[in-house]
């Protein structure tokens, strides 16, 4: 047996691995080898350092892992659950409104006074609708915001008017608070959703891929294809 099938046949015994040669030859091989010797006992040294190492103090990072942490936002939670009750007490009067149940609302019979009535049902209902939407999900409250304001600002507008003419009470008016509680909350989710540090997109050139730097992984722009063109190439 020559020393080179030995040596690797000695590597696989340490790994616990099946020799190159029966173990009988490479025993028989050991005990007429010197150098192969030299190099067992060097290869079992080495295995046993690395195996077997002393045990030595670790920072303890439960801590700081704890402190970055993200931690649950617990006054956004509180405007989410708000809007949502506001939502779904906007969803109840439209619907006893749909039913005849609310006094203050009544029911309209005959031509344009039922339209107008089924109007603003409609309106008291998508209202809520869309209130418990940005509730359950506060990154659309920046989509129902200008449409509950714009539907606030006119309400304001037609009952001042109103109440100066006379052809509504002040009851009547009041219960429109719940849209303006309901516009309040919005605003406040929709700007605790925008705090929430969102990283800030990466800058870009004018073929909308992200500019990198050497030895950072390429990105692509939110607005950007989502692959990379096999044929894309950039001047040197």
């Amino acid at each position: 047996m020559d020393c080179e099938r030995c040596r690797i046949s000695i590597s696989a015994r340490l790994d616990g691995e099946a020799e190159a040669a029966p173990a009988a030859d490479v025993d028989a091989h050991l005990d007429q080898c010197a150098r192969c010797r030299a190099y067992q006992a060097d290869a079992g040294l080495l295995t046993r350092n690395l195996r077997v190492r002393l045990v030595t103090d670790t920072p303890d990072l439960v801590g700081p892992v704890l402190a970055r942490a993200e931690r649950p936002d617990r006054r956004r939670t509180a405007l989410r659950s708000a809007l949502a009750l506001v939502a779904v007490a906007q969803i109840l009067l439209g619907t006893f409104q749909l039913l005849g149940l609310s006094g203050a609302h009544g029911h309209a019979h005959g031509g344009m006074a039922a339209h107008l009535f089924n109007e603003s049902t409609a309106w008291n209902l998508a209202i809520g609708v869309g209130m418990l939407w940005a509730a359950w999900r506060d990154r659309t409250a920046g989509g129902v915001l200008p449409v509950l304001g714009a539907f606030v600002a006119v309400l304001a507008g037609f009952s001042v008017h109103d109440l100066i003419a006379g052809t509504a009470t002040l009851a009547r008016v009041g219960s429109h608070a719940l849209l303006l509680a309901g516009l309040g909350l919005l605003v406040a989710v929709h700007r605790r959703h925008r705090g929430d540090g969102d990283p800030a997109p990466a800058q870009t050139g004018g073929d909308g891929w992200s500019r990198i730097g050497p030895g950072e992984p390429p990105e692509v722009a939110e607005n950007g294809p989502h692959l990379r063109p096999t044929a894309h190439h950039r001047a040197a």
